[in-house]
């Protein structure tokens, strides 16, 4: 469980950010900011629910591969997955769970990134669940 545990760490990492980054947004928005961090200011969220949907579905795989023998790698590879799937079809619009998007390229550009981010940050720790630890 301590993998999880240090999942869920960087997860709340990543949370503050995006929390800040969505309070000043109407802010800066309203005045005369630079064009640049307006867009990086829209977009950062997206990046940061890549990383947290990455790393939120591979602590859930984790967990569930205590009820079921299942490869480590192959729960990296799912959640990737899935996490690819669910923030790519609701960038494109295909869904709006989890909110009333707008289509914009530059968040799924950002959205991508989350999501590579997520996966390195994953492949780097190799989180496992470890027989002896509950």
């Amino acid at each position: 469980m301590q993998d999880i545990q240090k999942l869920a760490r960087i997860q709340i990492g990543v949370i503050i950010p995006f929390v800040l980054a969505k309070l000043i947004r109407p802010g800066v928005l309203a005045n005369d900011g630079g064009e640049l961090f307006k867009l990086f200011l829209l977009s950062f969220p997206n990046l940061c629910e890549g990383v947290i949907g990455v790393l939120t579905l591979t602590g859930l795989g984790l967990y569930l591969s205590k009820q079921f023998t299942l490869n480590r790698k192959l729960i990296y590879v799912i959640a990737i997955g899935l996490a690819t799937i669910y923030v790519t079809t609701q960038e494109l619009k295909i869904h709006n769970l989890g909110g009333n998007n707008v289509y914009d390229p530059n968040d799924l550009i950002f959205s991508v990134i989350g999501l590579f981010l997520g996966a390195s940050i994953v492949f780097y720790l190799q989180p496992e669940i470890r027989p002896d630890s509950e």
